[in-house]
Parts: structure tokens; sequence; C-alpha cells
């Protein structure tokens, strides 16, 4: 780090990811602060500065060695080493600046006293962790697979036994079913459908529950689906749709020749299609030569199953939120509760990076063909299909709490016949919607979003130089979504920005 780089931290103070510390510090104070941004997103300590930001620099003449030996080797586990790195202040003054990596084997523990303590960083605290911190640390380490923990109340009576063997004789084609309750329970603990309990015997994972219980909710609040479809651009207090499915993610299905040829009962998907299907669709007023009426599409039925897919295979189930899908006016929003996996990012989703949260929901999943093998229907389904459909890319906005996907609307597309909806990936299951061209439009495909654009640019208009945080605030949206539909304005030759970064202003041409 260069001298200017750090005198412009320390003038900018703590943060969740910047914290002051002299170092005459005790060991265990400071690993705390280790562990708390190694189970965050990493960080950097500063030793030598106080926590005004005054650096009356370092003191202690072995500090890097105390540091990896000590504090790091003794009291953080598990094994974390550092960056270190000392800065010149001025003649006198030196500072150390420790870099923390966001760690790969969570969660990280402080042992100090016979105890092991679990830390995180909120804002430019260090606190313990709760409870439920430490089971999301753990799945994100890869120490505990949420998918796996057993249900209270439940047992073998709350899976749907005819799906179950619809599932091992249809689907994974085994030459024989359990004969008695006893094969059952030792098949489905070896699948992972049960698990043994201390204090209730065999009951049904995560995973058993959300594929194939009878009513999921009952036991497991967060398992349904809640769409909800409002006739605004925002959440009013009257929606068209307000409800919350129940029942198993996966269908019973019949099967010939190996291959599934039609749906015997309903899962999530297929009702979520069923519900959603009159509020993105729409007839049009005119028949065609075969006396019926095209089906205008609002949007592509297999990108949003392709994220309700998404959704169900990868959501954090230690959160007790529903998967939630919002029609609007002007866009369909699917949230995933929970932060992306590990090191996952957007970036890399988008490019076809696979890091499967929970695989014994993904590997049934792409059993019955829901899902394909390659996994990346972000980047190989879901773009290329709203590029075909209208020009436009769907957007993603990431955060501690959700992934959140939304899917614009620029207008309905016709269909000659309303397509059927299929229940898994077999052949009946098209690539994209039927009938539509497969080039993209190129005079949507720059164009800002509807709605949007006009009250950022009726912002503009009314106050030139009025800034990112006046724009988030007008429209409810976040800085990278602003910050993209700007781009895309200029690209547009609609706006252009004047003057310094700091001090200029907008032009509307």
């Amino acid at each position: 780090m260069l001298r200017a780089e750090l005198l412009e931290v320390i003038a900018n103070g703590e943060n969740s990811v910047i914290e002051f510390k002299r170092d005459d510090v005790r060991p265990e104070q400071l690993a705390k602060e280790i562990v708390a941004f190694a189970n965050s997103y990493g960080g950097k300590l500063l030793l030598g500065v106080e926590d005004d930001g005054n650096p009356p620099g370092i003191q202690r003449a072995d500090l890097e060695h105390w540091i990896m030996d000590t504090v790091c080797g003794r009291y953080v586990h598990p094994a974390l080493i550092p960056k270190y790195e000392e800065v010149q202040l001025d003649a006198s003054i030196r500072v150390a600046v420790i870099t923390v990596p966001m760690g790969s084997s969570k969660p990280y523990v402080v042992c100090h006293n016979d105890r092991e303590d679990f830390y995180i960083r909120v804002g430019s605290i260090s606190k313990l962790a709760t409870r439920e911190q430490i089971v999301r640390m753990s799945a994100s380490g890869g120490m505990l697979h949420v998918e796996t923990m057993p249900v209270p109340r439940t047992s073998m009576k709350s899976l749907d036994k005819a799906r179950l063997e619809n599932y091992f004789k249809d689907i994974l084609a085994e030459p024989s079913l359990p004969s008695n309750e006893e094969e059952w329970t030792e098949r489905l603990e070896d699948m992972g459908f049960l698990t043994n309990s201390s204090d209730q015997g065999k009951v049904c994972t995560i995973a058993g529950l959300v594929l194939f219980g009878i009513n999921p909710r009952r036991y497991l609040k967060q398992a349904g689906l809640r769409l909800m479809v409002f006739d605004s651009l925002d959440k009013e207090y009257k929606a068209l749709l307000d409800t919350v499915l129940d029942g198993p993610m996966v269908a019973r299905v019949d099967v010939t020749d190996h291959r599934v040829s039609g749906i015997i009962d309903n899962g999530l998907v297929e009702k979520a299609a069923a519900s959603l299907h009159p509020f993105i669709t729409e007839e049009s007023d005119t028949i065609d030569k075969g006396f019926r009426r095209p089906v205008k599409h609002h949007y592509p039925w297999n990108a949003i199953r392709e994220l309700i897919l998404n959704a169900l295979a990868h959501r954090d189930w230690t959160r007790s939120t529903d998967i939630e899908i919002c029609r609007y006016n002007d866009r369909l929003e699917v949230i995933s509760p929970g932060a992306l996996p590990n090191s996952m990012t957007v970036e890399k989703m988008v490019g076809g990076r696979r890091t499967p949260r929970n695989t014994i929901i993904m590997e049934v999943l792409r059993d019955y063909q829901y899902v394909d093998a390659r996994g990346m229907g972000i980047r190989t389904k879901v773009i290329p299909i709203m590029n075909s459909f209208n020009g436009t890319e769907p957007e993603f906005e990431a955060t501690e709490d959700y992934l959140k996907t939304t899917l614009y609307n620029n207008g309905p597309k016709s269909e000659p016949n309303e397509p059927k909806i299929p229940a898994v990936g077999t052949k009946n299951d098209p690539k994209n919607e039927p009938n539509e061209p497969n080039k993209v439009r190129s005079d949507l495909k720059n164009e800002p979003k509807t709605g949007l654009n006009d009250i950022v640019l009726d912002l503009i208009k009314n106050d030139p130089m009025c800034s990112y945080a006046d724009m988030i605030k007008a429209t409810g949206k976040s800085r990278i979504t602003i910050k993209r539909l700007l781009e895309t304005l200029k690209e547009s030759g609609i706006i252009e920005r004047v003057g310094p970064k700091n001090g200029g202003s907008w032009v509307i041409r």
C-alpha cells in the first residue's frame, strides 16, 4: 500500500472493512478482529492507529512474527495467514497493514480460555455471531449441509409415498422397490431424505421434505413459493394475486421409453406455471386463420421457469422466508433468500460458474431433467432467451439477504398458439418460446427500461446536478441498477455528463 493510499484510508475512518488498533493490543483482541473479517468479507487492520485516526505508529520490534506466530497461530482456528506490510508515514512513524481475506474455511473462531468464540463484522464493530449466523457460516464453508438437517415433528409418513415410488421405479429405473417400512427407512436414509434425530427417531431432512413432502410448509414454513401480482410499478395495498404455493418440488410423472411423457400430479414449478400464466399472457383481439386467438406473451415462460428452478435448488434454507415471485407492470422479479454461496458473485454466476449449495436437491432435480447436467441455466438459457424475446437482459442484485433477478417487459409478443408448459426438461421443453425468432431485436437491444428511465430523466431535468443518492432515493433501485441505466442512456445519446467527476452535471440532449 502506498503512503497516499494509507492516508486516505485513515482519513475515511473505520468501517465494515477497516479497523484501527494500537500495536499493544492483547492477542485475543487482535484475533477477534481477524476472525470477524475472515467470517465476513475480509478487511484491513491498521496497527499503530488510534480509534480517532491519530497514527502514533508501531512500537513492537517483532510485530510481524508476533501476529503470524502468536495471534494467528495460537488464537485463530482454523489456520489463517493474512498479508502483512508496513508503510512509512514520515521519518518516525510506521503503520502496519494486515490484510485479512474472506475466509474459505468458515467459520473461524477465537480460541481463548478453553472457549471458542465466533465473531462477525457488523458495520465498524466486531461482534459475537448468533446461532443462525454460525449455521450460515458453517454452510458456506462446507462444514454443514443445511439440506441434510432434520425437520422436527416429521416422519416417513410426511412424505408422499406415491411420488417416492415414482422416483425410484420410473425416474431411477431401480429393478425393485423396498418391500417394508424398515427397508424404506434404510433406503430413504441412504438417499439423504431421512435422518436420525436424537429425541424423535427417524425424521425427514429438509431435502426429503421439500422434494417429496405432502405438505412441506406445515413443518417448514419457508418451503413454499409466494406469488404476487400488482397492476402498478411497485407493491400496493391491493394485489391482483397474493398466494403461497405449498407442495413437493417434483411432479409425479408418467415415463414412457425412459422419457417423461406426461404429468400425473403437479409439483411446485407446474403449480407456479398455472398460477402465473394468466398474468404473463393475454389473448389477442383478433382471430387467426385457424379460428384461434393468438396468445401474447409478456415474458418467456422458459426464462421464468429457469429462475424458479434456480431459486428452489440454490436457496439458503436457514432463511425463514419464502421464495418470492412478483409481477409488476414493467417487470417480473424472482427473489431467492440468502446470499450467494461461498465465493460466488453475480459476475461468476453470469459467466457460468457452478457452486451448488444444496447438492441433494440439485441431483434430484437433475434426475427429473428439470435442470441439465451443465447447471449453467443463467448463462445458457435465461440471458439468451430474454435477448431473443425482447432484446433485454436480466438484472441481478445480490445482497447478504437475497438474490433478486429482474426480467423486464418491453411489450407482449404474439404466439400463434398458446404453448404447453412442460413439467420437466424433456424433448417437449424447448430452449426458447415456440415460434420465436432466434435473433435479437436490434431496435430494443440498447433501449432503456421503460418507466425507470422516465423517473431518472425527470430528476435530471429538474436538477442537472442530482447525485446517485438522489436517483436511488427517487427510484428505490440499487446503485448498480442506476449506474447501468445511466450508461445505457449515455450510449443511446440521450444524456451527457459534463464537467469534473465531482461537481459536474447532467445534460439532456
